[in-house]
């Protein structure tokens, strides 16, 4: 993937992309750069990752932003207006411009702001120094933090004071444990740990949906695992997340294993993280608002690994009737799951996946007309003697003959 990136970065700069260019054409003076690309864009680009969202910094304010693109091909979207932001829409593709700010007061949630046109007054503000990094649409690079430095060393380095830093915006240490992970910085200052604990009691104030969207991103990194290895950085995202509790299932899972076996289903980490035989996942759902798909994804491994860990017969000879209540996809994670809880080889997990794919469920062969053509009259009845013909069809391994049909129906008729 590395060196994937490094050929369409030499090929096919992210900055010469025909909207960024015709962005920049209606910003940019002919002689004066008013534009610049800053933040994750550009420091992926210069470490040869994979590019998201592209965030612009402008010397305009929100006012002038809206009038330059009023007649323009993109949708302009007032998203953070107070804060001087604006969004662009264009073909499902979004922009974000921001007017140069500095904060005038915080709360560790939220800013006061004062826009202004030093560009290094605006780079003060911001967390670390490789997200300060800004990039003219040329590609030609200013960097008044010194984060090409730090990004090179794979330092993570809070811009100015730390603990300012941190009290402007409580997420700060939640974004500090990821991009520690994410390089793999674990030569952390031992001062700086000591601000993040000193502050921790600041998270409490920052919404849940914020601290979610953090931690999916955090557990999402293809290293997430390796925070096992840094007692300091486990021990904070233990205080942050205590619902997080079963850390420890991660450690007998290889780099092959997790290519494998989770890489393609990342969300398979919260279960791991999250599920026991308590409604600890259920606590976890409720406190950060989560999306009812992960919360019904939760809920079919807690009703389910029980008795996956304790019935043998489960991925044997209970497997098609699993797969008829539950789908292929689940019974595939729970396998995951059980095996993983569990340290089992990873040889007999393959078995088991192998085995799933390969079943196949027939189709449930009787219709409410076939009923109808029995003598059965239309109604409430015909539900429930579906229902009951389904339940024995699924019990008797998806077989059902001509007068097992019949004395089922007796009690209906």
């Amino acid at each position: 993937m590395y060196l994937l990136n490094n050929i369409k970065n030499i090929l096919f700069p992210f900055y010469k992309e025909k909207k960024i260019r015709e962005i920049f054409k209606i910003l940019n003076d002919k002689n004066d750069i008013n534009a610049m690309m800053v933040g994750g864009c550009v420091r992926n680009y210069l470490n040869k990752e994979m590019i998201g969202d592209i965030d612009i910094a402008t010397i305009f304010t929100p006012s002038e932003i809206i009038k330059k693109f009023s007649n323009s091909k993109y949708k302009v979207i007032k998203t953070g207006i107070d804060h001087g932001t604006i969004t662009l829409s264009r073909d499902g593709t979004n922009y974000e411009i921001t007017t140069l700010r500095h904060d005038v007061e915080t709360d560790g949630r939220h800013a006061k702001v004062l826009f202004t046109k030093n560009w290094h007054s605006d780079s003060d503000r911001r967390d670390f120094t490789f997200n300060a990094i800004y990039m003219d649409h040329k590609g030609k690079v200013f960097d008044p933090q010194n984060g090409i430095k730090n990004l090179r060393e794979k330092k993570v380095k809070f811009i100015g004071d730390p603990q300012k830093r941190i009290e402007e915006d409580y997420l700060r240490i939640l974004r500090y444990i990821r991009f520690s992970i994410h390089y793999q910085d674990f030569n952390n200052d031992e001062e700086i740990l000591k601000i993040i604990k000193q502050n921790l009691n600041g998270i409490t104030s920052l919404s849940k949906e914020r601290m979610f969207n953090e931690l999916n991103k955090i557990v999402n990194l293809d290293n997430f695992f390796t925070i096992l290895l840094k007692k300091n950085l486990l021990e904070i995202f233990t205080i942050i997340f205590p619902e997080c509790k079963y850390l420890n299932r991660f450690k007998g899972i290889d780099k092959n294993s997790y290519k494998k076996f989770i890489k393609s289903e990342k969300k398979l980490l919260f279960p791991l993280m999250l599920v026991d035989s308590t409604d600890n996942h259920n606590y976890f759902s409720y406190k950060y608002k989560v999306s009812n798909n992960l919360k019904e994804y939760l809920n079919f491994f807690h009703s389910n690994f029980l008795s996956a860990k304790q019935n043998k017969n489960f991925f044997n000879k209970d497997l098609k009737k699993n797969i008829f209540y539950h789908g292929k996809n689940n019974m595939k994670s729970l396998a995951k799951f059980i095996f993983i809880n569990n340290k089992k080889k990873y040889l007999e997990l393959n078995q088991i996946l192998k085995k799933i794919e390969n079943t196949n469920i027939p189709e449930f062969p009787i219709t409410g007309k076939d009923l109808l053509k029995h003598g059965l009259k239309s109604g409430k009845k015909i539900g429930e003697a579906i229902k009951t013909i389904e339940k024995h069809w699924i019990e008797n391994n998806f077989n059902l003959k001509n007068d097992q049909l019949k004395n089922l129906l007796k009690r209906y008729n």
